[in-house]
């Protein structure tokens, strides 16, 4: 019994893009079924009549069993109503080697110096038109395979990739000896420019990799540059390492300095001084290295400057003129506490840290209301505070200062 419909089916692998039914001149009612990422293109006499898309389909043709019989006598068996079937894979298919043939000589755009490279990589591609690939490329073959798409491209995948590894190079200003790092802008470059060259026989370049180029390693205008270039780079690390050096040496010193500035205000609000009060002391200090009183014009110091030092260090700078004009060396002090040789002005002792109340001259007092040193009387004329000359019990005279008397005890 002659079988009436077909079936017509393609299950291969994802290697091949074409593939014709070996089911030709089929009757009608034969059922056609497409995959998910395939198409038909059904041919009816010569012609590429209808494309199909994934699904199950009937087909209508002119090829009815008897009465094809009948009209096959007239064409010597051969049925008049020539009909077949090519399915094309629509996946994409990767991991496709390409390679230039030869080098590719370019002038490098950074040091202008002719040079020559060859690139090897991975690309994949898909049937993006499936009409136009098969009339373009497949004819009346009965398959196209990975292999065979490749070698068609062969020549002109060359030509033009030769000519866009040079452009990509120049438009892109890709130094030669930084290619590795810009691969994907190199590849990118590249394929964009392929895509089109593709697209004419209805293929779709879905990627393009560049992984790897053959350098010139050895010739000697090449190492030369080469040298120069990777000098020119160590050169600036340097002087970017010198520069972070310098400023981590300045961020250094600015903070001892502010630490050195938090110490001395830390050290004048414990022994109760300001700073303009410590410059008036260096002052009266200065006066009080010379001589003679008739040297203070050698230090550009007037009495009316001396006079302006201020009345916390007023009684400071009377006793040091008094030293100065008796010539008296108060650097031959020794510390109350440890008996240690106490250096000029020092207001601490070296050796134990005891603090050094500075010289009273003769004739004057230190009140113990504000600190200043002022002429001995009954009230401190700066405070008004009232001096205790004599012990209210005993009498006898009260040491200025004093909180108990030395001869009874009593508590003043």
């Amino acid at each position: 019994m002659a079988q009436i419909a077909e079936i017509i089916k393609y299950e291969g692998d994802n290697s091949t893009f074409i593939w014709k039914h070996p089911s030709e001149d089929f009757n009608s009612l034969t059922q056609l079924i497409v995959h998910e990422s395939q198409e038909a293109i059904f041919f009816m006499n010569g012609q590429a009549l209808d494309l199909f898309g994934p699904g199950r389909y009937t087909l209508e043709t002119q090829n009815i069993p008897k009465l094809g019989k009948l009209l096959n006598r007239t064409t010597g068996g051969e049925t008049p109503f020539h009909c077949e079937v090519y399915f094309i894979n629509k996946t994409e298919q990767m991991s496709i080697k390409w390679g230039t043939d030869s080098k590719v000589q370019y002038i490098e755009p950074t040091y202008g110096f002719p040079i020559a490279i060859g690139a090897s990589g991975e690309m994949s591609l898909r049937a993006e038109d499936s009409r136009k690939l098969l009339l373009k490329l497949v004819g009346t073959e009965n398959f196209l395979g990975q292999q065979k798409l490749i070698s068609f491209f062969r020549a002109f995948l060359m030509t033009r990739v030769k000519t866009y590894i040079a452009q990509a190079m120049k438009s892109n200003a890709i130094n030669i000896f930084e290619l590795d790092e810009n691969l994907t802008v190199f590849s990118d470059s590249i394929h964009k420019q392929l895509i089109p060259d593709f697209a004419d026989y209805g293929v779709s370049l879905e990627r393009f990799f560049v992984t790897n180029v053959v350098k010139p390693d050895g010739d000697r205008q090449y190492e030369k540059f080469k040298e120069l270039h990777f000098r020119q780079y160590a050169d600036i690390a340097e002087a970017k390492l010198r520069q972070q050096t310098d400023l981590i040496y300045a961020q250094t010193e600015a903070q001892k300095v502010i630490i050195d500035s938090q110490a001395q205000a830390t050290k004048r609000a414990q022994e109760g001084y300001t700073y303009q009060q410590e410059r008036g002391f260096d002052v009266a200090t200065e006066v009080a290295r010379n001589e003679a009183v008739g040297q203070f014009t050698n230090l550009g110091v007037g009495i009316g400057t001396m006079a302006g030092v201020g009345g916390a260090v007023a009684g400071t700078v009377g006793g040091a003129m008094n030293d100065a004009l008796n010539q008296t060396n108060i650097s031959n002090n020794q510390c109350a506490k440890c008996g240690a040789p106490l250096p000029q002005n020092a207001k601490f002792c070296l050796e134990c840290g005891e603090k050094i109340a500075p010289a009273v001259p003769d004739g004057m007092i230190v009140c113990p209301e504000c600190g200043n040193t002022v002429a001995k009387g009954k009230f401190c004329p700066e405070c008004g505070h009232k001096f205790i000359t004599a012990c209210p019990n005993c009498g006898k005279e009260i040491v200025p200062g004093a909180k108990f008397c030395l001869e009874c005890g009593e508590k003043l």
